[in-house]
């Protein structure tokens, strides 16, 4: 029997703690507008290319915050991605492991990853 379940993961959400500073940052690491409209005023969603990354503030709690990476963002070049965040400020947690990934923190401390694909 074939199951009514698509195999595909249609978003990813991210607890935040405020949702316009977290468009605002979100937006600005992954170079597009910031031009969305935040739904009932705690979700915005970031379209990307195959999986959606929606931002929602309603959710965020200290402990619901990513302790590990629950996903990562893709990169060609991973050298030059490290570069781009350090010029960015972000809080990178660790340095380029591997020659693949890197892991940084947003500013409500959820633990996120760039990958070499």
């Amino acid at each position: 029997m074939a199951s009514p379940i698509l195999n595909q993961i249609g978003a990813v959400f991210i607890p935040v703690s405020s949702i316009e500073q977290a468009r605002d940052w979100y937006c600005d690491i992954l170079g597009i507008p910031a031009d969305g409209e935040i739904l009932f005023g705690h979700l915005y969603i970031i379209p990307l290319q195959g999986t959606n990354l929606v931002l929602d503030s309603k959710i965020y709690s200290e402990d619901s915050v990513y302790k590990v990476a629950a996903f990562h963002f893709n990169t060609n070049d991973i050298e030059e991605a490290y570069r781009y965040m350090k010029r960015k400020n972000v809080n990178l947690v660790t340095g380029i492991e591997h020659g693949q990934w890197f892991n940084f923190k947003d500013p409500d401390g959820n633990l996120l990853m760039v990958c070499k694909c």
